[in-house]
């Protein structure tokens, strides 16, 4: 069987991209250890769900797959929540804090979800820590975010991509307006950083899957913003490309349904995560009976580890002791093509591609330049 991926934290993750341009346009502190060519201007592009390996599919994609790369890894879990949060804070989820795309708040012992932000959670209050953004904003770089117009001023884009200027796209089939927003961006002023999100290939892939002919007509579109984005910008403005995660598809005969197994939740207060990485909160003294409980029942379909024993092996990179637990008392990152399930989150039952886990399918991106 195949062995979890362990983020080279500090030397090869999205944790280190943001950190990396600093570097070339003059932030102090700021080293690059991803070997990025050096200019004074950079937009980075990030399509959501474009992993290393699916590149099977990329014949779709002449210009991505044209480009000069290489693989590098999200942080865990492979999920959006956390990987734009280590792009943006350049941390390692263990020291931000945003654990998943749901995961157990200590100040309200409630499950906190990312994507339907809570309205009595103040979001500096989760990630307090500057951004990436801010910090070169700060040190007179130009920065600008260009995405959809609704996540202005979200809890997720406030945690993780905080910055003076936000340019909301309303329509994001909207190509043209997107790349003039992106080049007026990046010509205004000496030293410019510009983040551009691509969603689109993600929500395919979770309704589709990645193995359908619907996943690859959303990456040749993809594609295409890519190649015409390049095309507008000037020469001398570098353009990186990469993802926050890849994906897998999960057959419905994989999928364990926990209701159906009611001894699983016996000890476990608190249910979140993904599918693909489950994030188990216990009573007291329950965290050994549930994690045995759950190696016993799944033993080589996944990687069942206490808190404890994850950051120990390096899951999460260094722990913040502010957010540790955060993280799941028990974690069960799914190492076949298999995904835990709940009924309390019917939504999930519909999604034939996920993510989260630590199998090279969902933890490897690219990192393109051009």
């Amino acid at each position: 069987m195949n062995e979890p991926v362990i983020p080279a934290y500090g030397t090869g993750t999205l944790a280190e991209l943001f950190p990396a341009i600093g570097a070339h346009l003059g932030l102090a502190g700021a080293s690059d250890a991803l070997g990025l060519p050096d200019a004074s201007h950079y937009v980075v592009l990030l399509i959501d769900g474009l992993g290393w390996y699916q590149r099977e599919h990329w014949e779709v994609a002449p210009f991505l797959s044209g480009l000069a790369g290489e693989p590098i890894t999200c942080g865990v879990p492979s999920t959006t929540a956390t990987s734009i949060t280590s792009l943006g804070t350049g941390l390692a989820p263990g020291q931000h804090g945003v654990a998943g795309y749901s995961f157990r708040y200590p100040a309200t012992g409630k499950v906190l979800n990312t994507l339907q932000w809570p309205s009595g959670v103040h979001p500096l209050d989760v990630q307090p820590q500057l951004t990436y953004l801010e910090r070169l904003a700060s040190a007179g770089v130009r920065t600008a975010t260009v995405g959809p117009a609704r996540f202005a001023g979200s809890g997720l884009t406030t945690v993780a991509l905080r910055d003076r200027t936000f340019l909301g796209v309303a329509d994001e089939n909207d190509h043209p307006l997107r790349i003039d927003l992106t080049v007026d961006a990046a010509r205004t002023g000496d030293r410019t950083l510009v983040y551009v999100y691509e969603r689109s290939l993600d929500h395919t892939g979770h309704s589709r899957g990645v193995d359908s002919t619907q996943w690859r007509a959303a990456l040749a579109r993809c594609d295409e913003l890519a190649r015409a984005l390049r095309a507008a910008l000037p020469d001398q403005t570098r353009l990186v490309i990469t993802g926050d995660h890849g994906m897998i598809d999960v057959p419905s005969a994989a999928r364990l349904v926990v209701e159906d197994e009611p001894e699983l939740l016996a000890g476990v207060t608190s249910f979140a995560g993904e599918g693909r990485f489950r994030q188990l909160y216990t009573a007291p003294g329950q965290a050994e009976p549930v994690l045995r409980r759950w190696q016993a029942r799944l033993g080589e379909q996944a990687w069942v580890l206490s808190r404890q024993e994850a950051f120990d092996a390096g899951w999460f990179g260094p722990p913040n002791p502010r957010v540790a637990e955060r993280f799941g008392d028990v974690l069960v990152a799914m190492r076949s093509d298999g995904a835990v399930m709940s009924r309390t989150l019917p939504k999930e039952f519909s999604l034939v591609g996920m993510h989260g886990s630590l199998t090279a399918a969902e933890m490897t991106v690219p990192l393109l330049v051009c």
